[in-house]
């Protein structure tokens, strides 16, 4: 049974999604590959109270990790992308070339992107922290501003 929430961020509304009471989605507005509305559940924050708390704690600065129960659905390539997205650290950055090497892909780098892309867990999931080979920010299913926001704060740059 799915279960869904809005709460309010520093990149602006995000809905978190729990199928039976595990954290499965965490959505942006407007976020690209956002599934409708209707398959979020009923509205229930109960499942919520620790996602909400780390996030808060995430937000304001005090938590560089999370470790809340997650159900990341999506084909075994896509889990295996989303694993690698779990270990860059706080405040640092990858290719996706990097995590195409790291998979033992070296080719995969354009399949590595469409699976970051499909990310049904932003920010706890940190799809954000995934750049191109030259540096620049490149696709980001929240946009590129929230993009740079994130890794911008990350960093101790941002400009609030």
């Amino acid at each position: 049974m799915k279960q869904h929430m809005v709460i309010d961020s520093p990149y602006g509304l995000l809905t978190l999604v729990a199928d039976d009471g595990v954290l499965c989605g965490l959505y942006m507005v407007d976020q690209r590959h956002r599934p409708p509305e209707e398959s979020f559940g009923d509205r229930d924050p109960e499942p919520f109270a620790e996602t909400v708390r780390q996030l808060d704690a995430y937000f304001a600065g005090d938590r560089t990790e999370f470790d809340v129960p997650m159900r990341l659905h999506g084909t075994p390539f896509q889990q295996s992308v989303w694993e690698q997205l779990l270990a860059i650290p706080y405040g640092e950055t990858r290719t996706y070339g990097d995590l195409a090497q790291a998979l033992g892909k070296p080719g995969a780098s354009r399949a590595v992107g469409l699976a970051n892309g499909k990310n049904p867990i932003s920010v706890i999931v940190p799809c954000h922290r995934v750049i191109g080979s030259d540096g620049s920010l490149t696709g980001y299913g929240g946009g590129l501003p929230r993009k740079r926001r994130l890794l911008d704060f990350e960093r101790g740059t941002a400009l609030f």
